[in-house]
């Protein structure tokens, strides 16, 4: 970190991590999306060294998560390397793509994904008894949907989670606990290849990614037994509520962004 910035204090650590903990665990995502914004917004850190810090505390947050579910047979192993070899490759690809493409274009579109997303799960709600029914071609399917959504994640900073989730369970028919468990399972390597490429950059600031990270996983084990518990409907509406969240909050930002530039 550099020597102008104050150093995080422990206790907005620890509350950052219990509340990424608990998105986690109940939706199968890495938290990044409240991890980035609390270290930019509330605790002023920078906006590359707060992304890089948000990784590399998704990776233990990750392991854990997808430990919980797998502990519960709520992890579809196949589905998630499929997924976890096309994010890989597409995040390179996102990084390399990130200054030579219409970003913009690219977050409206996204906006565009999140809204039918968050109507969909109004009407779309899954069994807990439903599967993936594998092939070759589904697997193909998988590893194209994690690699583009790796390719979103390295352009638009986008968690991998709030994409794969609900395609797993509106396109390939998985119920939502596996969606979930599977979704953590694929963050693994994305965490760790970005983490590599972070500490050679020197992005990272490990003490604050070492509380986040832990506290996070101490709370991922009790949110995903409550996922669990919850009806699939009420998660489904819990989801597309926070799923609205983020919409609003890369409208907000898409459009303070517009009007500055005017």
């Amino acid at each position: 970190m550099s020597d102008l910035q104050p150093r995080p204090g422990f206790l907005p650590l620890l509350v950052i991590g219990i509340a990424a903990g608990v998105l986690s665990g109940l939706f199968g995502i890495g938290g990044g999306t409240i991890i980035v914004p609390a270290l930019a917004l509330w605790l002023g850190m920078n906006q590359k060294l707060a992304a890089g810090t948000s990784v590399a505390a998704i990776l233990p947050t990750a392991i854990v998560g997808a430990t919980s579910y797998a502990a519960q047979g709520n992890v579809d192993w196949l589905a998630a390397i499929c997924l976890a070899i096309g994010i890989v490759l597409g995040a390179q690809l996102g990084t390399y793509l990130l200054n030579k493409l219409p970003v913009s274009a690219l977050q409206w579109m996204f906006m565009g994904f999140l809204l039918v997303v968050i109507v969909s799960l109004w009407f779309i709600v899954p069994q807990r008894d439903d599967q993936i029914s594998m092939s070759v071609w589904t697997a193909l399917l998988l590893a194209a949907t994690g690699f583009v959504t790796g390719v979103l994640s390295g352009v638009l900073g986008v968690g991998g989670g709030v994409i794969v989730v609900p395609i797993m369970m509106m396109v390939f028919g998985s119920n939502d606990l596996v969606a979930k468990g599977s979704s953590l399972v694929m963050m693994i390597p994305g965490s760790i290849s970005g983490t590599i490429g972070n500490l050679v950059r020197k992005n990272v600031d490990l003490r604050a990614a070492l509380i986040v990270g832990l506290s996070a996983s101490a709370i991922i084990p009790f949110s995903s037994v409550l996922a669990g518990v919850l009806d699939p409907f009420l998660a489904n509406v819990l989801f597309s509520i926070y799923l609205a969240v983020i919409l609003v909050q890369m409208l907000v930002k898409r459009l303070r962004g517009g009007a500055a530039r005017r």
